[in-house]
């Protein structure tokens, strides 16, 4: 599993000119499920989104989490980033899990976040979708548990 997380001060996702999740300062986690996923990976996926140090403490060092701070955090499904994009001008979709394992284990990642922090939102699974975000930094990093 892949999450390509975004330090925000705020986010959201609109689908068809409506929004449907919304967050303020908080993570967004661009999320991306690859062919052998599965609980272990939602599990760590959350973990790591959660716990992962990306906010500053009082000395400005990244040294608190999502948890510390209580920040939101808006989970949108991408399977573009689990792309193979090695060679040639046009990616391979072939390392990216199929849209039914996909959404399995997207929803998996989204009911364990639900269970663990008070303020998750989504995006659509499947939709064409426009994340709207003010990056703040720009702090960004790439998550990949195995």
């Amino acid at each position: 599993m892949i999450a390509l997380i975004q330090r925000v001060l705020s986010a959201r996702v609109d689908v068809d000119n409506e929004t449907v999740g919304a967050i303020g300062p908080g993570l967004l986690a661009l999320v991306a499920v690859q062919p052998d996923d599965g609980e272990a990976q939602a599990r760590r996926m959350v973990e790591r989104l959660l716990g992962y140090r990306v906010f500053a403490d009082v000395a400005g060092k990244m040294n608190r989490s999502l948890t510390d701070t209580g920040g939101g955090l808006l989970l949108v499904s991408q399977f573009t980033l689990a792309a193979d994009t090695r060679s040639g001008m046009r990616p391979s979709f072939t390392s990216a899990a199929s849209p039914e394992q996909g959404r399995i284990w997207f929803e998996r990642l989204v009911e364990l976040a639900r269970g663990a922090h008070p303020r998750v939102e989504i995006g659509r699974f499947g939709a064409h979708m426009q994340v709207h975000l003010v990056n703040d930094g720009p702090v960004t990093f790439w998550l990949e548990v195995r």
